[in-house]
């Protein structure tokens, strides 16, 4: 039987590619909040009927995940072809845009919760950018961060945003009830 555990970590340590630290050390705090994003967004994918929506979160899954690959190497053992590359941001930029075409957006704030798949999605932009506070403090606390993860998440809210609208509008939401006053 194949065994799930090591016990290595039994001591409140555990490790980095290069290094073995403490489970409270601020880089695995940040591995923590990214692979939470990455849940919530795959718990909104998994209510997402909109096909284009559920493309798009499984790439930005993917991404996150070799975001989390740079950042869990030490900064002397990372190898060249783990730096996470701007063309990303662009992508990511560039879906945002495409998808926002689709809906109408009011002016005011919006109140999420018109669909079960948009609320998904807000939560995930939210516990998105918690884990891009903790990046940014990652870097205010001296570590090396590829300045593009800082983009990508950054835009990453943005796309959750506008995919929990296009998820609203398909499940028949109406935005302008929706909106805060």
């Amino acid at each position: 039987m194949m065994r799930f555990f090591t016990g290595l970590g039994d001591d409140g340590t555990t490790d980095l590619l290069g290094a073995r630290v403490d489970k409270d050390d601020p880089r695995i705090d940040v591995l923590g909040a990214l692979d939470e994003a990455s849940s919530a967004i795959g718990l909104a994918r998994s209510m997402a009927p909109e096909g284009r929506v559920g493309d798009a979160l499984v790439a930005v899954q993917r991404d996150l995940y070799r975001i989390m690959a740079e950042l869990a190497f030490t900064s002397d053992l990372r190898p060249a072809s783990f730096d996470f590359g701007a063309d990303r941001v662009d992508w990511l930029g560039d879906e945002t845009d495409s998808l926002a075409a689709t809906v109408d957006l009011p002016r005011e704030f919006i109140l999420p919760g018109e669909s079960t798949p948009g609320a998904a999605l807000d939560v995930a932009r939210s516990v998105t950018r918690r884990a891009e506070r903790q990046v940014v403090a990652l870097v205010h606390a001296g570590h090396a961060v590829n300045p593009t993860i800082l983009g990508y998440l950054n835009r990453l809210s943005s796309l959750l945003f506008i995919a929990a609208r296009v998820e609203d509008r398909a499940a028949g939401g109406d935005l302008k009830r929706a909106k805060a006053s």
